[in-house]
């Protein structure tokens, strides 16, 4: 019998287990698949590194880039650091900023909103895989003879014993002057491996590449820049991220935009204020940045519910309440005759039956009437005191007499009757 007892027990477990393994695996299952950042990384991996990690900052700030796309796009002649520094009075994240300099740069991303908005949810979640990507692409890219150093830009392949793997760099050839790529994903990196994810590929208008683009990488005309590029990245697998060039940054940033810092690097941190409502993708990130908005604990007070319940707390402390307590005795029949009993006093209330009411009233009644007492006393003569004198005292000479009161009473009746024959007579 006890086996027989034992065997549910077992199977419970079991269960049990099943579920918090899947669990498990569920909440570490990537935001996005390894096809995905293939397909996502394609088009901007063969970018310079310090635009590259503009790219990568601006697009986790979605809203900034559409804005900074409708600018650049009114303002057409302007690029480089002239560009950056004319947008210094927009309240944009300033790698947003930066990305002015580069109006082809902006036009791909404003035809790719969606694009946008995934590359930064991918960069935020997992910013070490999106970089590890990018070297992959870059290796699948130079193994194919498509990756080599030209007039516009330097490649150096860093081979490291100890790890077997593989560091490419891309940097211009002129560091004040960056030449923006434009080439097929799906040439450049050899025949495509995922079918069902094949990138998308943005062609700049008015560039006249020609066949060019379709055998390798084509080049615009190059922008002048002095410290509109301030990102730069750390490679290594498993270690990729993001770092800032803090002198290049506070030469071009102003005001509140200027970092406070003594290092020559800093390494690049996500601003939650800057996302401005738009939602993130993965749990880890809500986690991290959705509390750290500044302001919130502010327009909480300012909207009086802190303020409510700090004051409702320290109330109930000092006459030793304790809200569970009460919460418990709430309940059951001494609840229905608390709450009984609430119910009856805010109906006695309603119908002004309460104490309160009645005291209110009656000492409204006891101040009005010693006010008019005294205007009378104020405004009459001395024949109108006599006169209210005598009247007081006739009125109550004989009301303790009961049957002289009746008597008053039938004395009175019938002399109304006797007015309303007289009356009715003379009618006729």
């Amino acid at each position: 019998m006890r086996k027989l007892l034992a065997i549910p027990g077992k199977l419970l477990f079991i269960v049990a287990m099943l579920y918090l393994s899947a669990g498990a695996v569920q909440a570490q299952d990537p935001t996005f698949s390894e096809a995905e950042l293939d397909q996502m990384m394609a088009p901007i991996a063969l970018y310079p590194d310090s635009l590259l990690a503009q790219i990568l900052m601006a697009a986790t700030y979605p809203v900034d880039v559409a804005e900074a796309v409708k600018w650049s796009a009114a303002n057409p002649d302007q690029e480089g650091d002239a560009a950056v520094e004319a947008v210094q009075d927009k309240s944009w994240d300033p790698s947003v900023m930066s990305l002015v300099a580069f109006p082809q740069v902006l036009t791909m991303m404003g035809e790719q909103p969606d694009w946008v908005q995934n590359v930064g949810d991918a960069f935020l979640a997992d910013s070490e895989t999106v970089m590890d990507t990018v070297q992959k692409l870059r290796n699948k890219a130079n193994d194919e003879g498509n990756l080599k150093s030209s007039e516009q830009q330097t490649i150096t392949v860093q081979e490291e014993p100890s790890t077997t793997e593989t560091i490419i760099i891309i940097e211009p050839a002129q560091p004040q002057v960056i030449y923006v790529p434009t080439y097929n994903p799906t040439y450049i990196y050899g025949p495509w491996w995922w079918p069902r994810y094949t990138p998308w590929y943005y062609y700049p208008p008015g560039y006249g590449f020609g066949t060019a683009v379709w055998r390798g990488i084509g080049f615009g005309i190059g922008i002048g820049i002095g410290n509109a590029l301030w990102g730069g990245c750390h490679w290594g697998r498993g270690r990729g991220r993001v770092d800032i060039n803090v002198n290049r940054y506070n030469n071009i940033n102003i005001g509140n935009n200027r970092i406070n810092s003594n290092n020559r690097n800093s390494n690049w941190k996500h601003n939650a204020n800057n996302r401005k409502g738009v939602p993130y993708k993965d749990n880890r990130s809500r986690e991290q940045f959705s509390n750290k908005r500044d302001g919130a604990s502010n327009r909480q007070d300012y909207r009086g519910r802190d303020a409510q319940r700090d004051q409702a707390r320290n109330t109930l402390d000092k006459r030793a309440v304790s809200p569970s307590e009460g919460r418990r005795d709430l309940q059951g029949a001494g609840g229905d005759k608390a709450r009984s009993s609430v119910n009856k006093a805010n109906r006695d209330v309603a119908q002004g039956k309460t104490g309160f009411n009645n005291k209110s009233k009656a000492s409204t009644s006891n101040r009005a009437t010693s006010q008019n007492r005294k205007a009378g006393s104020t405004r009459s003569t001395g024949q109108t005191r006599n006169y209210s004198s005598s009247s007081r005292n006739n009125a109550l000479k004989n009301s303790g007499n009961a049957n002289r009161s009746r008597q008053s009473i039938n004395r009175g009746q019938s002399s109304h009757q006797r007015m309303s024959r007289s009356g009715s007579g003379r009618r006729r």
